[in-house]
């Protein structure tokens, strides 16, 4: 294969994993061919929060400046009981979290953050994307890979030296190739459903968030049969509100329509004022939260997973996005750190990784425990919690908010 395929990269998807990963690339020299199925790109979702160790990054690769024109500083993440309102907890943001993990924690609408990736990739000339592009074909033949994909114009094939799939929890990259590699992951429905609506801050149901928690910070509203997180975004002109309950399956895609009686009744027992924002925050997009079972994510011969079609998790440790962000910035730097042999490259990226998503989903799964606790369990934890210092609480996240990947790749 000669040098100029075998630095082609090829990357399937174009949300935010996807367009990182070609930023990252591109940033080491390397030509990228971005696929997207979409004919426009579109945004699923609604607010999402990012941690200062996915700030960083974006930092680095010339987004934080566009998206900061949107983007909201919290200062502190609060925890609240839902029936009392009463506060249990306080995690210190704005510039006190700053100066300690050296990159800020935004909150920010999904659509701003993907515009601001955008925008920035079509600066980059290093980078091609190619919207209604679905791919339709991978061939293998170690050290080449051709990826075909159809489009409005006909058959579009590009052929590189790795195929990066960023294409989400049904991955199409994943499910072409696991005939091949039947230790890829796979995608499952997690039992949860998150409930999410966005309110204009000088809407009614924005005047209810104020009458509950500050505006200035990310609150969460802990309940034995649900929790919700409730922050500002776009500028403080929209509140993002997302509450979280068990549920059935409600369909394959992200969003679909489900009785609303199923959030109303799980939060029986809540405080007046939450249960009247409830109300004027509605009507409210159900989405099924799926999760990818932890396998492979990568093939020797070139492929690697990255973001929720290798891990996708529970957000109930707001990692999802960031998680994301730190496999496309890691992947491109140990692609450049071994040149001569990506097999080794894509190995050694994969190991690293591993740990680090586990201790993420480890802690999704504490903080749900502890956010939906009850009877004796809620009691310990609100004692544990009121004795906890607000330095202590903090740092508690430096392992997740201070990574760097030039550390991790050093260790």
């Amino acid at each position: 294969m000669d040098e100029a395929r075998s630095r082609q990269v090829v990357i399937a998807g174009a949300g935010i994993a996807g367009l990182t990963a070609a930023l990252a690339f591109a940033e080491r020299g390397y030509p990228v061919t971005v696929l997207e199925q979409a004919r426009q790109l579109e945004v699923v979702g609604a607010g999402l929060q990012l941690s200062p160790n996915a700030t960083r990054i974006l930092r680095r690769l010339g987004v934080l400046d566009r998206l900061g024109l949107s983007a909201i500083r919290p200062e502190a993440v609060v925890l609240k009981d839902a029936a009392t309102l009463r506060e249990l907890a306080r995690v210190p943001l704005g510039k006190t979290g700053e100066d300690r993990w050296r990159a800020p924690y935004l909150v920010a609408h999904r659509a701003d953050l993907h515009a601001a990736l955008a925008a920035t990739v079509a600066e980059r000339p290093e980078i091609e994307l190619l919207t209604g592009a679905r791919v339709s074909d991978i061939a293998i033949a170690s050290p080449n890979i051709t990826v075909t994909s159809e489009t409005d114009g006909g058959r579009v094939e590009v052929g590189a030296g790795l195929l990066v799939g960023a294409d989400g929890v049904w991955s199409t990259v994943r499910s072409q190739l696991a005939g091949r590699e039947p230790a890829f992951a796979r995608s499952r429905f997690s039992g949860e459903l998150a409930w999410r609506a966005t309110v204009a801050a000088t809407s009614a149901a924005g005047q209810a968030f104020a009458a509950t928690g500050a505006l200035d910070c990310v609150t969460a509203f802990l309940h034995p049969g649900f929790h919700m997180v409730a922050y500002p975004v776009s500028g403080g002109s929209a509140v993002n509100l997302a509450a979280f309950t068990k549920g059935e399956r409600i369909a394959e895609g992200w969003s679909g329509h489900t009785d609303p009686a199923i959030l109303a009744s799980a939060m029986r027992g809540t405080s007046q004022a939450l249960a009247r924002l409830a109300t004027l925050a509605g009507p409210w997009t159900a989405f099924p939260i799926h999760t990818v079972e932890q396998q492979r994510w990568t093939m020797p011969a070139g492929v690697a997973l990255i973001g929720d079609a290798a891990h996708a998790m529970t957000p109930f440790a707001a990692q999802g996005a960031a998680m994301g962000i730190e496999d496309a910035a890691m992947l491109a730097s140990l692609v450049a750190d071994f040149p001569a042999d990506p097999r080794q490259s894509l190995s050694v990226w994969e190991n690293l990784r591993r740990p680090r998503i586990e201790k993420v989903l480890r802690r999704g799964a504490l903080n749900r425990l502890a956010w939906h606790a009850w009877g004796p369990v809620a009691i310990a934890r609100n004692l544990v919690l009121a004795t906890r210092p607000a330095e202590k609480l903090a740092a508690d996240l430096d392992w997740l908010y201070g990574w760097e990947e030039r550390k991790e790749i050093r260790r």
